[in-house]
């Protein structure tokens, strides 16, 4: 009975892969250089416009994040299109990096770039939104990290080492982001847009936690016994706190009992039990970038709110609410 219950499925399935290959003789090669497209379901669902959108948030931040800080120019110099009109980011400008740090943030930069592309020409999209990357945005986030005011304010611009730190606190959050709208995303195309972007914002952030970690014991000047690894277990504190969620992020050095398989100490790749990267909502990720705890509520790296529906229309929850 079961093989009869499921013997017109098979007949489709069979059928339609026949047409495939028949409507298309010449391209009997792609069955070996790709991957086999799914004879059944839609290549975008409607419900994965909205989230895949939300990433340009995150994807906009970053592009000009990198560009700037290793060349000092971004997306209008770079590729003006994929900007949509949208304002000009407040404060990026150019650090003070090594030669190697530089290249390797400005092909990230460019990396950047080309995610827009990819979404933007995949689901659609919105404008950059105003983004706030001037110096006294970084310090009041690690102000509220330490618990205190930095005496001087941190000032990610100043050199590769502060800079690579302030890099620490942005494409971590895209990431866990891009792995909580997995089991959402439902078209097959969808699914190979994320899995692509989640591949390429993971090594960035296996670079920079690399180079932190080569350099996780070392005095960041001119903060008198505050080393490089302090500065990402207290950022990644904050980051949990501002989620609001559990713990899901965690810095590059930690108790023995937190690292894998309860046998390091290093954190290169921040993950969890079973070494499986954390999740976190649209929400979760607005917190953490508006810095204020409450994704209706912006500020920070998004002083306007985010683009999208997903972002606005949080922003008008909070609104209706109050006014009713």
């Amino acid at each position: 009975m079961g093989t009869l219950h499921i013997l017109p499925q098979l007949i489709t399935f069979f059928v339609l892969s026949v047409l495939i290959f028949k409507n298309h003789p010449s391209n009997a090669f792609f069955f070996h250089c790709n991957p086999h497209l799914p004879v059944l379901g839609r290549p975008i669902h409607p419900t994965d416009v909205e989230l895949l959108q939300f990433a340009l948030n995150l994807e906009y931040l970053e592009t000009e994040w990198f560009l700037n800080g290793a060349l000092g120019y971004g997306l209008d110099t770079v590729e003006p299109r994929l900007a949509g009109g949208g304002p000009v980011p407040l404060g990026a400008r150019a650090a003070r990096l090594d030669n190697v740090t530089r290249e390797i943030i400005a092909e990230f930069g460019y990396q950047e770039v080309g995610h827009l592309r990819a979404i933007k020409s995949t689901v659609g999209g919105f404008p950059r939104p105003l983004i706030d990357l001037r110096a006294h945005v970084f310090a009041k986030i690690m102000d509220s990290a330490f618990g205190h005011n930095l005496d001087p304010p941190f000032d990610p611009y100043h050199s590769t080492i502060n800079y690579l730190i302030a890099s620490y606190l942005i494409p971590y959050v895209g990431l866990v982001g891009y792995v909580g709208a997995s089991p959402n995303i439902n078209g097959y195309i969808s699914k190979g847009l994320l899995a692509g972007l989640l591949a390429v914002e993971s090594g960035q952030d296996a670079v920079i936690r690399t180079f932190l970690y080569q350099r996780a014991d070392e005095i960041v000047l001119p903060y008198k016994n505050l080393t490089v690894a302090d500065f990402t277990t207290h950022i990644s504190r904050l980051r949990n706190q501002l989620g609001s969620c559990g713990d899901k992020d965690e810095g590059i050095l930690v108790d023995r009992s937190s690292g894998a398989e309860r046998r390091t100490s290093s954190n290169v790749l921040s993950a969890d039990g079973n070494s499986v990267a954390y999740r976190r909502t649209p929400a979760e990720i607005l917190r953490i970038v508006y810095g204020t705890g409450d994704e209706s509520r912006p500020g920070g790296f998004l002083p306007r709110g985010g683009g999208g529906t997903i972002a606005t229309d949080m922003v008008r929850f909070r609104l209706k609410f109050h006014l009713n």
